[in-house]
Parts: C-alpha cells; structure tokens; sequence
C-alpha cells in the first residue's frame, strides 16, 4: 500500500513539476518575446527614418533634375523654332532660285535663237558662210599687220640667236662630229670625176641657178670645193645619189647644162636607175635560182641594192641569207626551195617602208600575199624577227640564216643606221604639213631644205612654216648642235606664144 502512495505522490510530482515548468518556460518566453519586438520596433523605426530621409534627399534631386529638364526643353524649343524658320526662309529662297535659273535657261535660249537668225541674216547679207567670214577676217588682218608681225618675228629671232650662242659654243662634241662624219662619208657621199676644172662653174652656173635646180629635183647636195677634177654628191639616200650622179655624167657629156637640160637629165637618169633596180631584182633571183616570180616583185627586190640597215646592204644581205638558209636545209633536210625564197624575200618590205605605215615584216607579208606568194614561203619569212611565232623548220632557219648573214663582224654599224633614220625622221616631220612639195636634208643632217607650193603658201606663211618646222623638230628629235631649217618658195609662170 505504501509503494501504490508513494507511487501516486511520485506520479503527482511529476506532473506538477511539468506543469510548473510549462508555465515558468511560457512566462520566460513572453519576457524573451517581448525583448525581441522591442529590438524590431526599434529596428523598424530607424530604418522608416532612412528611408525617410532617402525619399526627401531623391524628391530634392528630383526637383533639381525636373526644372533643368524643363529649362534644356525651354532651349530646344526656342531652337527649333529657329530652325523651322531658316527650314522656311531656305526653301524659300530655293523655289526663288529656281525660278530665276528657269528665266535665265529661257533668256539663253531665246539669246541663242536670236543669234543664229541674226548669223543667218548676216550672211544672206553679206553672201559669206560663216567659216568663209572668219577666214576672210583673218587675211584682212594678216594682211593689215604683216609688216609689224615680220618685225616682231625677226627681232625675236635675233634676241633668240643671241641667246643661244653662248650656249651652242658650249657643246664639245668637235670630237664626235669628226668621227661620225668619217665614218658616214663613204655610206653617204658619193665621188664624181671631172673631165677638166672649167666644168665646175659650169655646173654651179649664173648665180647658182644650176645647181640649186640640180639640188631640188635630186634630193642632194653638190659639194664643189678645192679638191681637183672632182664633185661630191651627198645624201643618206643611195638612189637619189645615184639619180644625181647619172644625170651630172650625161650633162657633162652633153655640154649643155641650164635648168631645163638638168630637169630632162634627171628624168632620164630616173629611167635609167629603174632600168638598173630591174636588173639588180633579175641578177639577184637568177642567182638563187629561183623562177616564177611577179617583174613587179623583182623590181621591189631590185630596189633593195639602194637600201641599207645598220650599214649592210639590204639586197647582198637578203642574197647571204638565201644562200645560208638553202645550206643549212640541206644539211636538216628541210625543204631547200621555201628556205631560199623566203630568205631572198624576208626583207622585202624594206622596199616601200619609206612610204607605207608599219614594220618591214608586215608591208613585206602584205606585200608577198598580193603577188600569191605560196603560204609557206610567207611563214618562214614572218618570223625572222621574233615578231611571229616560227610554226615551221624552215621559218627557224631562215631566221638563225639572218641572225648570222647581220651577226657576221663587220657586217653592220649601229651609229651610222641610227644617223640615216634620224635624217629621214627630218624629212618625215618637215613632209608632215600642209603646203610642202618636197624635203631634202643635206649637210649631214645640219640642214634641211623645205620646198614649197607656191601657190599655197606665201611668204609670211613661208616663214611662219619655218619656225613651225623647226619648233616640232625639237620636240621629237634629240640631236648634238643646231639644224637650219630653209623653207624654199619659188614661183614659175610658163606661158605659150602661139
């Protein structure tokens, strides 16, 4: 009975201890609670004053930002105001612009209408074209001023002249000059024996009509100086040379020597040089061996004889390459007849070169396909100068034939090759304007005489003409000294009593 009591008391012990301990952690619990709120509310209450303070501290700054914004809007619309304005005034003055521009292309055009009618009236009045007015104007002042321009002209020339003086005395080329004469003189001067020294004053004539009509008709020039019994004909060009040295022979035979007995010597010895540059075409082809070819072929091939490269003469040339090229075909076993012709005509374009544009190579393809020359002939030919690809054996022996027939030593000169184009590039360039009949350089290439039609141009446009020539040749050329340039005008009136 005492356990069951002791028991029950430990029991109710129990439960009164947990009941007292329920209430006492409660009551520590609300103490612990309230603590807690009270740091909260605190808590709470500081952070409402920051952010009180924040919020006042952003609507100041707001404020401040809010009137700048509007001051800054204040600006630009003042601003764009003033830009909608000169937007208006600048169209404005653009649709002014283009009115006025329209009333003036209107203005122009009724300007320019006007003008061609009263063009058009005047020369209904005046029975003149326009071109014809402008020309007539022209010769009325040319004429009117002619005396004060010639003046003016020569007085230039003068200060010219002495101004270059100086200047030309100091060039040393005493050396070269003496060199390249040496040896140009036997490539370009021939010699002509006299019967007796009488013959000289002959030959020169009353005033020197004789041998200025000699010179003019030939090309050349007459060199009469102390040497006895002997008359030089200079020129670059051999069958002018040899035109002059013919007709001097037959006028010396003759005895008769005046202007007209010169003109008709020198026809015949045109003649007789034709005759002669035929002779020289049939010698060269009976010589390869060669048959069937066009007289007219010959006869460019014949001209040849009178032609020189680099010193060389072109026809003994073309007959070395023939030979070497039908040579070297017989030991390749190529075909020796195509490898003759075509060396005998692979510069045969060198004929007419002087007067047709292009390269020798293809004046000469031209040239052998008008006289039906066969196509093989003309394709070993063509390439002799690399212009054209070699498409056969044959046009590669013709072409290694010419490198040795021009390789050979001694065969070629450069500077003398160099000193005859130069002196055809004078006469080219004289030739060139409008008026001359016919241009001769002489004296090496120191001058060059300029005949004229007289009917075309006068004396003023003589002079004119001189300077004109002489101002391009110094453009295009280089050349050591100076070259005088003599514009001939000679008028000759024939009239028949009857």
């Amino acid at each position: 009975m005492e356990q069951y009591i002791l028991l029950a008391v430990g029991t109710f012990t129990i439960l009164l201890g947990a009941v007292l301990g329920y209430y006492a952690r409660q009551s520590v619990a609300k103490k612990k609670i309230g603590t807690i709120e009270e740091v909260l509310q605190k808590k709470i209450s500081k952070a409402k004053e920051e952010a009180r303070k924040i919020l006042n501290k952003a609507e100041k700054e707001l404020g401040g930002k809010r009137e700048e914004l509007l001051k800054t809007e204040r600006i630009l619309l003042r601003k764009g105001s003033l830009l909608d304005k000169k937007t208006f005034d600048l169209e404005k003055r653009e649709n002014e612009f283009r009115e006025n521009l329209n009333k003036f292309k209107a203005i122009r055009d009724e300007t320019l209408k006007l003008r061609e009618e009263a063009l058009k009236k005047l020369e209904e009045i005046s029975g003149l074209s326009k071109e014809k007015a402008k020309e007539k104007l022209f010769d009325e002042v040319e004429k009117g001023y002619k005396k004060d321009l010639l003046g003016r002209i020569k007085k230039l020339e003068g200060e010219g002249l002495e101004r270059f003086e100086k200047k030309a005395k100091e060039i040393l080329s005493t050396a070269i000059q003496k060199c390249a004469i040496g040896q140009a003189q036997e490539i370009t001067t021939t010699n002509l024996p006299l019967p007796s020294e009488e013959i000289k004053g002959r030959i020169i004539g009353k005033e020197g009509r004789n041998i200025r009509t000699l010179e003019k008709l030939t090309g050349v020039e007459v060199m009469i100086d102390d040497t006895p019994e002997t008359v030089m004909i200079s020129s670059f060009d051999p069958v002018r040379r040899q035109i002059a040295k013919i007709a001097l022979e037959k006028l010396i035979l003759d005895g008769r020597i005046q202007p007209a007995r010169i003109e008709e010597k020198v026809k015949e010895a045109q003649d007789e040089l034709n005759s002669q540059i035929k002779e020289a075409g049939e010698t060269a082809v009976y010589d390869v061996g060669i048959v069937g070819l066009d007289p007219k072929l010959i006869q460019l091939l014949g001209r040849l004889k009178f032609r020189t490269s680099y010193s060389q003469n072109i026809l003994l040339h073309s007959l070395e390459v023939a030979h070497l090229a039908g040579a070297l075909a017989a030991e390749l076993e190529a075909n020796i007849s195509i490898c003759k012709k075509a060396g005998l005509l692979h510069d045969i374009g060198k004929s007419i070169d002087s007067y047709v544009e292009g390269s020798h190579i293809d004046i000469g393809i031209k040239i052998l396909e008008k006289f039906k020359i066969d196509e093989e002939v003309i394709e070993a030919m063509k390439c002799h100068h690399e212009e054209y690809p070699c498409q056969s054996l044959e046009g590669i022996i013709v072409k290694v034939a010419d490198q040795i027939s021009g390789a050979r030593p001694g065969a070629r000169k450069d500077t003398v090759e160099n000193y005859l184009k130069r002196l055809s590039e004078l006469e080219e360039i004289a030739a060139s304007f409008p008026g001359v009949e016919k241009v001769y350089a002489v004296q090496a290439g120191k001058e060059i005489r300029v005949f004229v039609k007289p009917e075309k141009v006068d004396d003023f446009k003589a002079k004119r003409l001189a300077r004109d020539i002489a101002q391009k040749i110094e453009e295009e050329l280089r050349y050591p000294g100076e070259i005088k340039v003599n514009v001939i005008r000679e008028l000759r009136v024939i009239e028949y009593a009857r």
